[in-house]
């Protein structure tokens, strides 16, 4: 396997036989590869083949519900409008035309699919409720959004996309949303120093457990000493998450977590967008290259025939 540094230049080597196998794709290349459905586009099946699995990536939109971190008029302080704009707009949609339905719309929780402890029937999202929406701004003294100051969401470039997405169905409910562009590293700092009040951000698995999420929302996590970048704050979610800790039994740890899960999409301290999958494009003459929900490379069975 060759890597090679420009974008550009490692799909033209895949295209051209050079490469045998390529793990996700730009964003610029998935209309050329991939069809509106996602599957790959007939012209390409005589040299690749598509493998696709969930991935242990979460894409959402975090809030920054520490009051001592906002000005005092931050709507997005309220519960309800959290939730309303979590009702806002439809992530199926989105993930087909914006995403080539590589993805899953998330209609759970934090927790991914690929891990033991998702369970969508436990662990109810969001769905697209318009007139919900509605009724939660009026019950947050902003009805059709009248009085409601607009709210700025930060993200970098490679997300604009999404963002004008939301922004613009936001807006057919009266939330007045604008885009902040931020280059990534610009934002992962501004996240970590509790800078903004609304952001995109991701998390993928450091091991496979659901507790590498949760522990997103634990009080004693709170940035810059650990990763609860929303500052998010729930007694009961806290004495749960300790109780995870000293459950052995992976059955009851499992209970556990969706307990916690629920409650955060109660809570509403971030909007889940979709949890992620892996996308291998793979050589046609490249045997035994499985996938898996960490993405990793395993090159065991691997074998090569003649091209």
């Amino acid at each position: 396997i060759t890597f090679i540094v420009d974008k550009q230049s490692v799909f033209m080597e895949f295209v051209k036989g050079n490469l045998d196998f390529l793990s996700g794709i730009d964003a610029s290349y998935k209309d050329e590869l991939l069809t509106s459905s996602g599957a790959l586009n007939p012209k390409y099946k005589t040299k690749f083949k598509l493998s696709t699995h969930p991935y242990l990536n979460t894409e959402y939109l975090g809030f920054l519900v520490d009051a001592g971190k906002s000005k005092p008029d931050n709507p997005l302080l309220k519960k309800e409008v959290r939730q309303a704009i979590n009702y806002g707009f439809d992530r199926v949609k989105m993930i087909r035309f914006l995403r080539n339905n590589i993805g899953t719309p998330a209609y759970a929780g934090m927790v991914p699919q690929g891990l033991p402890s998702f369970d969508s029937s436990v662990v109810k999202g969001y769905s697209y409720q318009p007139r919900k929406a509605l009724e939660l701004l009026a019950k947050a003294g902003y009805p059709n959004g009248k009085g409601m100051p607009a709210i700025t969401l930060a993200a970098s470039a490679s997300y604009l996309d999404l963002c004008q997405y939301i922004q613009h169905e936001l807006s057919k409910i009266g939330i007045e949303l604008k885009i902040e562009v931020n280059p990534p590293a610009t934002q992962r700092e501004m996240i970590s120093q509790s800078k903004l009040p609304f952001f995109r951000g991701s998390w993928i698995a450091d091991y496979p457990d659901a507790e590498n999420y949760l522990s997103l929302f634990y009080s004693k996590n709170f940035c810059p000493n650990g990763p609860n970048y929303t500052h998010f704050s729930n007694a009961q979610f806290d004495r749960l998450y300790e109780q995870s800790q000293n459950q052995v039994n992976d059955t009851l740890r499992y209970e556990i977590y969706k307990k916690m899960d629920a409650i955060l999409m109660e809570e509403a301290p971030v909007v889940v967008l979709y949890y992620d999958k892996v996308m291998r494009l793979i050589q046609n003459n490249i045997e035994g290259l499985g996938n898996n929900s960490m993405n990793l490379l395993t090159l065991k069975r691997v074998k090569k025939g003649n091209r």
